[in-house]
Parts: C-alpha cells; sequence; structure tokens
C-alpha cells in the first residue's frame, strides 16, 4: 500500500460523497412503474437519470437492449473508476483490491462467451472494466481466438495461475464453475491479509470481507443442495468465514429441510439472517432464496456504514447497491425485450 491518509478529513469528504451518490439510486417506486413500462420507455427514464451521458453518447451507433446494455455497463465501469480516483490513502488500496473482483467476473464471462460461440459485441456489453483490466486489455482477450490464447494473454495477472491450472479440465467438462470458485477463494484469501496487515481502517474492511464470505458460502450451501449429488463439496467452501469444510460438507448433505434452516441459524449471528431463515420453512424458489440474501447482506452492510460513517463500509455499500441498481435495470430491460410476465421480471429484482 503506497499512499497514507493525512488525516481525517479526505475520509469525510469520499464518505459524504459516497451518500451524496447513494441518495441518487433508483427508489423501489421507481422500479415497479418501469415494470410497467416498454423497452423504449424504459430507454427513456434511463436516459434522464444519472445513465444520460452513456445513453447519448451511444445512441448513435446502437439501439434497444444493445443500447441499455452497454451504457449501463459503461457507466458502472466509469463510477467505479471515479471512485478510486476520489478515495485517499488505504481507503484507495482497500477499495482498489475489492474491485479486483470484477477481473474474475470479466474474464470468465469472456471464456464463457467464447466457448458458447457468443457474438464480441454481446460479450462486450456485459463486461464491467472497474478493476485492473481496462477496456482496451479486454477488447484484446476478446479478439483472441481461443480460450488458450486468452489465457496465454493474462500471463503476468493475478488470475493466470488458477486459469492456466484449470483451463483443460473446464474445457472437458464445459464447466468453469471449479475455476471460478478456485479463483474467488484466492481473491478472498488475499482480502484477508489485506485487512489483516496492520494498516489504518483494515478492521472494518476485514468486518466486510467476513461477512461477504458468510454469505457467499451460504448462498453456494443452497445453489449446492438444489442439485445435491453425493460427493465431497469441502474444496468448494470459501475459508475464513464461519463454516469450516467439514461443517459447510454436513449442512448441503442435510438431507431435510427443515434440519438444514435449523442448524445453519444455531451457526449465524446476524439477527436479520436469522429471521430470514425462519421464512424459509415454506417453499420458495432458489431465486427467491438468493434475492432475500442479498437484502439481508445489503441492510446489514448499511448499518456497518452508519456505525462508521468514515471508514471503508460507506464506500463499499456504495458500490454494492449501484452494483444492483445496475443489476435491476438490466433485468427489467431483458425481461422486456423477450416479452417475460412483470410478476417473472419483479422476482429478480433487489428492492
Amino acid at each position: 500500500m503506497a499512499e497514507v491518509s493525512s488525516g481525517p478529513v479526505p475520509y469525510v469528504y469520499v464518505c459524504t460523497r459516497m451518500r451524496v451518490r447513494k441518495s441518487k439510486l433508483i427508489p423501489r417506486e421507481d422500479y415497479l412503474r418501469l415494470l410497467n413500462m416498454g423497452l423504449p420507455e424504459i430507454t427513456r427514464f434511463i436516459e434522464e437519470t444519472e445513465y444520460k451521458k452513456e445513453i447519448d453518447e451511444l445512441a448513435p451507433s446502437f439501439q434497444g437492449i444493445d443500447l441499455v446494455e452497454l451504457a449501463l455497463s459503461w457507466n458502472l465501469a466509469k463510477e467505479y473508476q471515479q471512485i478510486q480516483k476520489i478515495t485517499p490513502g488505504t481507503l484507495k488500496e482497500f477499495t482498489r483490491s475489492y474491485l479486483r473482483r470484477w477481473d474474475i467476473q470479466n474474464v470468465l464471462t469472456i471464456l464463457r462467451g467464447k466457448t458458447q460461440g457468443m457474438s464480441a459485441g454481446k460479450i462486450r456489453e456485459v463486461l464491467v472494466p472497474a478493476g485492473e483490466l481496462d477496456r482496451v486489455f479486454l477488447d484484446r482477450l476478446i479478439k483472441e481466438e481461443t480460450p488458450a490464447r486468452i489465457v496465454e494473454a493474462l500471463k503476468g495477472h493475478f488470475v493466470y495461475p488458477v486459469i492456466s491450472q484449470g483451463l483443460d479440465e473446464a474445457l472437458e467438462k464445459e464447466s468453469f464453475a471449479r475455476i471460478e470458485n478456485e479463483l474467488y477463494k484466492q481473491f478472498y484469501e488475499e482480502l484477508l491479509a489485506e485487512a489483516r496487515s496492520g494498516f489504518r481502517g483494515g478492521k472494518q474492511f476485514l468486518e466486510y470481507i467476513l461477512l461477504d464470505i458468510d454469505f457467499t458460502n451460504i448462498r453456494n450451501m443452497f445453489r449446492l443442495r438444489k442439485d445435491y449429488r453425493d460427493e465431497d463439496y469441502r474444496s468448494m467452501v470459501v475459508p475464513g468465514g464461519t463454516f469450516s469444510a467439514e461443517e459447510f460438507q454436513h449442512l448441503i448433505s442435510t438431507g431435510d429441510q427443515k434440519e438444514f434452516i435449523g442448524v445453519l441459524k444455531e451457526k449465524v449471528r446476524l439477527k436479520p439472517l436469522i429471521a430470514m431463515l425462519d421464512m424459509l420453512e415454506g417453499e420458495k424458489s432458489l431465486r427467491e432464496i438468493e434475492i432475500e440474501l442479498i437484502k439481508v447482506q445489503l441492510s446489514h452492510m448499511e448499518s456497518l456504514s452508519k456505525l462508521n460513517p468514515f471508514s471503508i463500509h460507506p464506500i463499499l455499500t456504495y458500490l454494492e447497491k449501484k452494483k444492483y441498481e445496475i443489476f435491476n435495470l438490466r433485468a427489467i430491460a431483458r425481461g422486456k425485450d423477450v416479452s417475460l410476465p412483470v410478476e417473472r421480471i419483479r422476482s429478480y429484482l433487489v428492492m
């Protein structure tokens, strides 16, 4: 970490800016209005918000869903890049490290897109160059002809060792799930080491990382239970959080849903999460469960940002809420583009 803050003033400034940005996020009532609009109306609505610059810039070359997709991705990337510019000292370093998760997502999106025969344009629409790999580099990866060439171009970047080691198996199984899991395990391991390195603000950064690890593991438990096979899943756990590899395996293999929820509630300490788990005794889809988990996590992040108003928490809270604004707008636009029922689209929204 190269920079050291000269005092509390820069922290106050950037955290205040985050609160202002957060106040401009699209409210729940506007999402409900958007659900009753067609794609042209949705595009006009988006153009009247914080996305005007991207819509106006891209409108001469794109239209319809392509215009919306690309404008959203460009806006998110530029917003994240701007936040890195205004964030001081160790907060900048923590933020930069946290945003490296987009490098993982972007590279995997390119690899999956290439193996599925997606066009370069469609792949480019959903990339968010907010990490270390910028738009120019990602475009270079998209132009590579084979997955092996893409991986070779990544040599020297933190994702290279894991991807190069697992590529052959991934192509054989037609699944990048194991590579993805290993990349995120490496990502969280590095974040934990950084948070515990003794720099100012590390305690608050660690709080968030541990929270994120637990929610990641819980989401994965629900996913793995849905398609359960009699396998050893211990290597799938993200280490460092509440759940050991053995506990992770036991919870996944617990056949009865009621017993699974009961054991899970005994392990977690977060009261809103326990309350949410209490609601799962009835039948809910995996998608509904994942949405509820996201909402509980965002709510707790908001609480942390209020307890620590001049720390990394307000920054991370805004980054996540902005991400889900993009997620919601994209879900609505895509749903309308293929004429999905309103209730089906609504079930995908984080509100």
